[in-house]
């Protein structure tokens, strides 16, 4: 375990080092997917106000709150895509992953996980300005704030699993984009990205609540722009670690099974 530790923490220090070099790209690269939030925050509040003030249960204050936060999250669930397995093992980039004595998925945690750190730093000043523009309504508590602060993180971990066992069919085949565009249409539904969950039918509703894809998307960002109970809060961060624990099973297990077909490709 100890071992585990000394990793990450290396390799995060690493990532941040990185990226802080990098700091106005990343700040860019944020800025440029404030488009997709922004589109969606105005064409629903300006249906909220044709609608008496409010649609589902959202003001264009309230929507305003969902959306910034989205931005975080969004930002957050960026993990390794199942076109990152696709180019390590078309590149041959597996072969020397498979000789360290450490999962490769380790990696791809650490990394990440110390990009997301210079992320929220950056993220805070565009908040603010969206804050200013949008005026959106905060009424959060510091409950609220601590359960987000492990949401995001339970997020990040849940999509690093489902996309890192998607990310293993490329083992079997080299093209994997037809699934993962499935995958994405389904979590687009499914998850709260695309509109909160109160406004998308009863019965996707009812089905989202077994599936993984709304605690990485609704369960974090309503922490903070909803009004949930403390029993709600922990509810959710209880179904995060249920799916955390599965997608580590589900991972052990395909992993197992997809080293027997691995064969390095490329040169």
């Amino acid at each position: 375990m100890r071992r585990y530790i000394d990793f990450y923490l290396a390799a995060m220090k690493i990532s941040i080092l990185q990226d802080f070099q990098y700091a106005v790209a990343q700040l860019f690269y944020m800025i440029g997917m404030l488009v997709e939030p922004i589109i969606y925050l105005v064409v629903w509040s300006t249906v909220a106000r044709q609608m008496g003030g409010s649609v589902g249960g959202y003001t264009p204050g309230t929507f305003a709150t969902y959306y910034i936060v989205w931005t975080l999250v969004r930002n957050m669930n960026i993990v390794f895509t199942p076109y990152g397995w696709e180019w390590r093992i078309k590149q041959g980039q597996l072969s020397m992953e498979l000789m360290r004595p450490i999962h490769p998925i380790h990696s791809d945690v650490a990394m990440l996980a110390g990009m997301k750190v210079v992320m929220i730093a950056i993220w805070l000043p565009v908040a603010a300005f969206l804050t200013l523009f949008f005026k959106p309504e905060w009424n959060v508590t510091w409950l609220e704030i601590l359960v987000f602060f492990f949401a995001i993180w339970g997020a990040y971990l849940i999509r690093t699993m489902l996309l890192s066992m998607l990310g293993l069919i490329t083992f079997w085949t080299t093209r994997v984009s037809a699934i993962f565009e499935l995958y994405f249409g389904l979590e687009l539904i499914l998850s709260g990205r695309l509109v909160p969950m109160s406004l998308m039918p009863v019965w996707v509703q009812n089905l989202s609540v077994y599936l993984p894809f709304k605690w990485t998307f609704f369960f974090p960002i309503e922490t903070l722009a909803g009004n949930m109970s403390p029993a709600e809060l922990l509810s959710g961060l209880g179904m995060q670690v249920v799916w955390i624990l599965l997608g580590l099973l589900g991972l052990n297990l395909l992993w197992k099974v997809a080293l027997k077909e691995y064969s390095a490709v490329g040169g």
